[in-house]
């Protein structure tokens, strides 16, 4: 069973239900405002596809909010470059497979090269391409209003929502970690080391530098605490 689960990934997530709820009524915060605005400006039915993408933002805003993709730049830029590159498609290369294709493609190697990997992007650009005449109206306003308004909304929300949690701060630079004790043996774990690990795995880790650190930092103490616990009790 255990392998059948990894293997479909399924992780282990040791979040307690109180961090669930608070998730989950920021989610509702963020998006309740956004279809409100929107709704005033355009009309519903025609930024259906734009709050959907947004939609998604929210769950990693709210739910991972110390995620390296829930971050402001991933989400300000991912969604703005993802748009422009979406409009630019639909207006050189039509609204079919071709153009669709084209712009999350796009849009992907784009946000990898600029360090703005955000995942609702993609669907951002899709949208832009297949959203229908009201979205292809817009022609590159699109880019601005509603997607950047709406990117610039869903953080503002992150920050103030996210604030009233000190464990859950956001940005994530923002928060505040537990004091961690002297390292008792050797050398802390270093940015280099960590440069070093990811570049050996050659995969993108969404986890920012500062809770890499931490966590592996918290994983040596309890492995040496274990070790010295179980040397001490062969020695008596």
């Amino acid at each position: 069973m255990s392998a059948l689960l990894s293997f479909i990934g399924v992780e282990l997530s040791p979040v307690s239900n109180k961090e669930k709820a608070v998730s989950a009524c920021g989610g509702f915060i963020a998006i309740a405002l956004l279809v409100w605005t929107t709704h005033l400006a355009v009309g519903i039915e025609q930024a259906t596809c734009v709050i959907a993408s947004m939609g998604a933002s929210a769950v990693l805003l709210f739910g991972v909010p110390h995620g390296q993709l829930s971050q402001p730049w991933p989400v300000l830029a991912g969604h703005g470059l993802s748009a422009l590159i979406g409009v630019l498609c639909a207006q050189y290369l039509g609204h079919g497979w071709l153009a669709a294709g084209c712009a999350v493609g796009l849009a992907i190697g784009v946000m990898h090269q600029l360090k703005c990997i955000h995942p609702p992007g993609g669907a951002t650009a899709l949208t832009a391409v297949i959203g229908g005449d009201a979205i292809h109206a817009l022609g590159f306003q699109f880019v601005w209003w509603p997607v950047m308004l709406n990117a610039f909304i869903m953080v503002g929300v992150a920050i103030l929502f996210n604030w009233c949690f000190a464990w859950r701060r956001y940005p994530a630079a923002l928060t505040r970690h537990r004091p961690l004790r002297p390292h008792p043996f050797g050398r802390e774990t270093e940015h280099e080391d960590i440069v070093k690990a990811l570049r050996e795995m050659d995969s993108f880790v969404d986890v920012t530098e500062t809770d890499l650190l931490a966590l592996a930092r918290i994983i040596s103490r309890e492995r040496e605490a274990r070790i010295l616990k179980e040397t001490r009790r062969r020695a008596s």
